[in-house]
């Protein structure tokens, strides 16, 4: 949908836009990617913008209207207050287990949602980050009580209808996943975590949030598949449907394992999904231009409402790994480059998420301001 201001007499909008103008700017921009398209807000640097600036960066010079947070950093949602932007926010693996007390969670929700919200617009909690990859025991026993437990001081607090529970997943929840119909969750966690997990999701209308990466299940010979160029696709010889890209592959696995629990109904949220710009030097495609070309792909497919061959007709709500670059993250050197941005806020690479600025700051005469308004049909 564009955005258009609407038709004033002329004496009216001059005196409006001029004080437009004095305040900032004045925008013109397509808003069709504004539906679905997020990204991850990591902090793990110490060369980065503060937040305030990064709120207002995102704000009024990218179409980007939600991100997702790896904590409750109060100064980092303080920032984000009367933006609107949707945040996400994340309890750490270690807390999870202190949360399955009812007490606690309620406490937690005070501490750390309360003071912020409404004006800072917290639309979803995760509880905890892959934590059935972890394979750590606790964790996994607590993870569903505690997600409970966080539901009920949201219903105590009569936010349970604004704030959604959740928790993401990696790709390593799943087996056979190929060809994508044949997918199943491992046994084990599919009846005794992930079904009453799911049975949680549906009864609080909340989505199933995975965290599906190409870039860690391509090779040399699947790199046109993972990066959505032309190939010879995949052909899912059980549901006869050709697979053109990985991402659609690896949706229709999860959906598969879902249905076959009989949760085909929740919805499915992308909440990692991205590509490094830089590598070690024995990775093939790890680069500045394939990142642009795989970040850029992915929002258009996005956003196309295409869906996949399973779920047709559907845009997925997807976030984009990551904001910035990390440069204390350890690991490979990939691990610190999956940024879109650098710490000046410029960008590493042209995904299209930028807003065309079509008047600055600077001075502009009265006359001109007057026959630009004229010229694009501003004014009568």
């Amino acid at each position: 949908m564009n955005y258009v201001l609407p038709f004033f007499s002329i004496s009216t909008f001059i005196s409006s836009i001029t004080m437009f103008t004095m305040a900032g700017v004045l925008i013109i921009f397509s808003t069709g990617a504004e539906a679905s398209i997020g990204v991850n807000y990591g902090t793990l640097a110490n060369n980065l913008p503060p937040p305030q600036q990064v709120a207002d960066f995102l704000l009024h010079s990218t179409i980007i209207n939600r991100i997702r947070l790896f904590d409750t950093d109060p100064q980092i949602l303080q920032a984000f207050a009367n933006t609107g932007i949707a945040i996400t926010v994340t309890v750490p693996n270690d807390q999870i287990p202190h949360l399955t007390n009812l007490s606690s969670a309620k406490q937690w929700i005070s501490d750390q949602i309360q003071p912020h919200f409404p004006s800072t617009n917290i639309i979803r909690i995760l509880v905890g980050n892959e934590v059935i990859s972890t394979a750590n025991h606790l964790l996994i026993r607590t993870l569903i009580p505690a997600m409970q437990s966080l539901h009920t001081a949201l219903v105590s607090a009569s936010l349970h209808r604004r704030i959604q529970i959740s928790t993401p997943h990696s790709l390593g929840i799943l087996t056979n996943s190929t060809p994508p119909s044949s997918a199943k969750f491992r046994r084990g966690y599919d009846t005794n975590v992930l079904k009453p997990l799911l049975n949680f999701l549906r009864s609080t209308s909340s989505p199933f949030v995975v965290n599906p990466y190409p870039f860690f299940g391509y090779s040399i010979e699947t790199l046109d598949f993972a990066l959505f160029r032309p190939n010879p696709g995949l052909f899912d010889q059980h549901s006869k449907l050709l697979y053109t890209n990985m991402l659609d592959a690896q949706l229709d696995s999860v959906y598969s394992a879902m249905d076959k629990l009989g949760f085909s109904d929740v919805e499915i949220v992308i909440g990692e999904i991205g590509w490094p710009s830089e590598g070690d030097i024995d990775q093939i495609g790890v680069d500045v231009a394939t990142a642009a070309e795989f970040n850029k792909n992915l929002v258009t497919r996005v956003n196309s409402g295409t869906g996949t061959p399973l779920m047709p007709n559907r845009t997925f709500e997807t976030y984009i790994f990551a904001l910035f670059n990390e440069n204390l993250k350890s690991g490979p050197t990939s691990e610190r480059n999956f940024g879109i941005f650098r710490s000046d806020l410029t960008p590493i690479y042209d995904i299209g998420i930028l807003r065309p600025t079509v008047i600055n700051r600077r001075h502009i005469p009265k006359h001109d301001l007057v026959s630009f308004l004229y010229e694009f049909g501003f004014v009568n």
